[in-house]
């Protein structure tokens, strides 16, 4: 895969953030020129990184429904709300990064919905719509990285918070250097199980199977 170009910070602002269960924290939020897809993606600074320490890096997939509206039918919503205070506590950055539905988009994620609901499993719903499993590509989170000043050669690497191998797969493979890749916890409900199974069974996601079928 080549190195992506160049990009530039374009603003920054704070904002204080408020979750639905009452958890505070303060974000730095960092806008962009010159990422490779042309979309609005951001940073999110939180926490301090303690000297000689490595940031914690969460590269987090917009997803209206579960992010906004709290749905059941993807752990999204709680990865978001764990990742903002377990970086928050280490010190790092969050990727708010604007690929919704694995980068199908929203409508076509809703139809996939419909085909889930039909029997097929999250992956085989997106290909039976002539669309990639996962169509996300990370060039854009490379360069924000590269822009803040983190995870390139010579400046220290990050740890990435994912359970996904493909993130921090594609980010090596972009110059990012993955230092340790730490797993997000289990966000299990009933209507989400055979998402997350599905995850572990198709690529290989760092999530306990005990943990969905016990």
């Amino acid at each position: 895969m080549p190195q992506p170009g160049s990009a530039t910070v374009r603003s920054r602002v704070r904002i204080p953030l408020t979750f639905p269960d009452g958890y505070r924290a303060e974000a730095e939020v960092f806008t962009f020129h010159g990422l490779a897809d042309g979309a609005e993606h951001l940073a999110l600074a939180l926490g301090t990184v303690p000297d000689g320490g490595t940031p914690l890096v969460r590269l987090h997939s917009e997803c209206l429904t579960g992010d906004v509206f709290g749905s059941d039918r993807c752990d999204c919503g709680p990865q978001l709300r764990e990742a903002v205070e377990r970086i928050s506590e280490a010190g790092g950055y969050l990727l708010y990064l604007r690929q919704e539905g694995r980068g199908i988009g929203l409508y076509n994620k809703l139809d996939a919905y419909a085909l889930q609901d039909s029997g097929l499993d999250t992956y085989d719903a997106n290909t039976a719509l002539g669309l990639p499993e996962d169509g996300r590509d990370y060039t854009a989170a490379a360069q924000m990285l590269a822009a803040l000043g983190v995870g390139g050669i010579g400046v220290g690497g990050i740890d990435l918070l994912s359970n996904n191998p493909d993130k921090a797969a594609q980010l090596a493979e972009l110059g990012t250097v993955v230092r340790h890749r730490v797993p997000t916890g289990v966000h299990l409900s009933a209507s989400n199980v055979r998402y997350l199974t599905a995850k572990v069974e198709r690529t290989g996601h760092s999530i306990e199977l005990s943990r969905l079928v016990g």
